[in-house]
């Protein structure tokens, strides 16, 4: 927190990169409580696309795209920083590719719109919190997982727990100048992680867990803990 230099956040990346490895390593999964990039992010898809023979497919829960090409805070091209670390994961990952993104609950207003739509002609999946309210429900969001399992060998998952603020239980306000309206709503955010469980998946992050709400808190347990019923469920009706 005190040296926001380029060569200690690679040094913290790399710190996590080895416990995450580690799991890997175990046949086990990685699920990472992070606050902020890349050490909550991009330090754990890196460790899953080097490890995977094949491509790897994303689902991403966000309030934001994180897909400028430059960290902000730095502008040094290492750095997968929060504003650029999904842009750093396709460019430093050649098993990684948009057409296998399933991207959720966008909805800020300060977006770059060619970068956007760069990623949407590039074939990844962007379903809005709109879209979620006004057309497919959450049955019909469930469905739209499969893009990123279509064709992969392995699925990262992110969650980035402003995705939840502003559409209850938490205010939005609590996220600060983060804050956007229509968020997705625990049940939304708890229920997709429950049908990742049952699919599969390579590893899983948080970041921007929203400060003073137990609430959030809470459902980040719930979150990991609905995941891991999907996984038993899957593995035990294999089993039989």
């Amino acid at each position: 927190m005190e040296d926001q230099s380029p060569e200690n956040i690679l040094r913290a990346q790399a710190a996590v990169e080895e416990k995450v490895s580690d799991i890997l390593e175990a046949g086990a999964i990685p699920i990472v409580i992070g606050q902020n990039s890349p050490c909550g992010s991009y330090a754990i898809a890196k460790p899953i696309a080097e490890r995977t023979p094949g491509p790897v497919g994303c689902i991403s829960l966000d309030t934001h795209w994180d897909a400028e090409p430059l960290d902000h805070l730095t502008s040094d091209p290492r750095i997968a920083g929060s504003e650029s670390w999904k842009h750093k994961m396709y460019e430093f990952h050649e098993n990684m590719h948009p057409r296998h993104l399933v991207e959720i609950g966008e909805r800020g207003m300060l977006e770059d719109k060619d970068i956007v739509r760069r990623y949407l002609n590039e074939g990844a999946r962007f379903v809005s919190s709109w879209e979620v309210r006004t057309s497919l429900g959450i049955e019909g969001l469930v469905k739209e997982l499969d893009g990123a399992y279509n064709g992969t060998d392995g699925v990262y998952v992110h969650f980035d727990m402003d995705v939840i603020g502003g559409a209850g239980p938490a205010p939005g306000d609590i996220l600060g100048e983060a804050v956007e309206p229509i968020g997705l709503t625990e049940y939304e955010v708890i229920r997709l992680a429950h049908e990742i469980g049952r699919r599969g998946l390579s590893g899983l992050s948080f970041i921007c867990i929203p400060p003073g709400s137990a609430v959030v808190y809470r459902s980040v347990v719930y979150v990991i803990m609905y995941l891991l019923a999907g996984v038993a469920l899957t593995r035990s009706a294999a089993s039989r």
